[in-house]
């Protein structure tokens, strides 16, 4: 999976950071104070933007967290067949199957223009066009 390192402490919500070899959406993200002897903690709650579980991780402040690198393509659809659409992309005109998601199941029709991200090997439909 492509990506690139940012300070821990410059993370923001709604950043996309890589948890448990998952690329995931910070939801919220808490700072404490440094101690006597040690060092700040940050402790990110996070949402997978694949599977949409929620993942918690605890480090300290001076650590790098992974961002992964998300390409954003469009796509049209070709057909539709059940909660499965086959789609077509517009650059390279590669054609394969994807889930629809659930918040889209009513709006996919053939013929329409829609946006899809590509990581971790994945392609995820996000919104129609």
């Amino acid at each position: 999976m492509e990506s690139k390192q940012m300070e821990i402490t410059q993370v923001k919500k709604g950043t996309n950071v890589i948890i448990d070899d998952a690329p995931c959406k910070v939801v919220d993200i808490q700072i404490s104070k440094p101690g006597k002897h040690g060092h700040a903690k940050v402790r990110i709650s996070a949402i997978g933007l694949i599977d949409e579980k929620k993942r918690v991780i605890v480090k300290p402040g001076h650590d790098k967290i992974n961002v992964p690198m998300v390409d954003k393509r469009n796509a049209q659809v070709l057909s539709v067949t059940g909660n499965k659409a086959n789609v077509m992309d517009v650059e390279t005109f590669e054609t394969f199957d994807m889930d629809i998601p659930e918040e889209l199941v009513g709006t996919i029709t053939e013929g329409i223009s829609v946006l899809y991200w590509e990581l971790a090997g994945q392609k995820v439909m996000k919104q129609v066009k």
